[in-house]
């Protein structure tokens, strides 16, 4: 399994309907691609004020290697970030497998 994590830093001009929007874009990916699952959708709430301006993350898993590849070009997934793109600021994406996860 390989775990995708987001974090994404929006302007000033999104509103809470995009965001919305946005959110049920990445929900979406996991009925729509195959081996794609866990997929999780969160908004900051910390409060240590170390999130350096990162609003909000998406944590999804991919069953392996071939999954993450498929989705890198999938055709839901331009969709989704067609969503977002306008809207970011900046963006974190780290993956990275379980510790005892063998592929």
């Amino acid at each position: 399994m390989i775990r995708h994590l987001l974090l994404m830093r929006f302007n000033a001009e999104i509103s809470h309907q995009q965001l919305a929007i946005i959110q049920h874009g990445f929900e979406s990916l996991e009925h729509s691609i195959e081996g794609v699952s866990g997929v999780e959708w969160g908004e900051n709430n910390s409060l240590e004020g170390k999130n350096q301006g990162y609003t909000h993350s998406v944590i999804m898993n991919f069953r392996d290697e071939t999954i993450r590849q498929a989705y890198l070009d999938h055709p839901e997934h331009t969709k989704v970030k067609a969503l977002f793109r306008p809207y970011l600021e900046d963006i974190v994406v780290f993956d990275y497998s379980p510790q005892g996860d063998v592929e």
